[in-house]
């Protein structure tokens, strides 16, 4: 029989551990540094999305939740402050909304077209969510805006103002109630 010459894999090893390009034994704590990347990317995406909204929508308020609002240390006055008399204006640069709260159908298409004729930016026409309100109201939602709420509702014939954050996106919107009787009101013809 014929003998070949010994090499390096005839003779094996007194140790059994693997080598060459077998992985080594993982080192100690490399979960905790996986976790501490994913917390730290998840407080920048959140971060990054509360940042975005606020830009996005300026209504997000977090007075409460830092102790900014909520009751003042100063003892309050006595002397009442006189209410500012605010007269109306028509503002067409102001965004404004008009929503049908009645059964009249097309209603807000024509009051909006007509607010638009008399130099109103309005923006959007659609039904309310219910088609039972009775007093014809325009909300505001800054306090800076009542003239030209006032004036709005004076171009619409007699309508209500009411300050309220339950319209966000316009700065004025209009929900006309069965108790609408200004221009726009007439069917349209054919």
């Amino acid at each position: 029989m014929a003998r070949f010459p010994e090499d390096t894999f005839d003779h094996l090893p007194a140790h059994r551990d693997r080598v060459g390009a077998h992985r080594g034994p993982r080192p100690r704590g490399r979960g905790w540094i996986v976790l501490a990347w994913a917390a730290l990317a998840t407080a920048l995406l959140v971060g990054a999305g509360v940042t975005y909204l606020t830009v996005i929508n300026d209504n997000n308020q977090f007075d409460d939740a830092f102790g900014g609002g909520g009751t003042s240390s100063a003892a309050p006055s006595e002397t009442p402050t006189p209410t500012p008399v605010v007269t109306p204006v028509t503002d067409g640069t102001l965004s404004v909304t008009v929503l049908n709260g009645t059964e009249n159908v097309g209603l807000a298409g024509r009051v909006g077209q007509a607010a638009i004729d008399a130099g109103w930016n309005v923006g959007t026409m659609a039904n309310a969510s219910s088609t039972d309100f009775a007093t014809t109201t325009v909300y505001y939602e800054d306090p800076a805006n009542e003239g030209a709420a006032l004036g709005l509702a004076q171009a619409l014939g007699t309508a209500a103002t009411e300050l309220s954050t339950s319209f966000p996106g316009a700065a004025l919107t209009v929900v006309l109630g069965t108790d609408y009787a200004g221009p726009g009101l007439e069917e349209p013809l054919g």
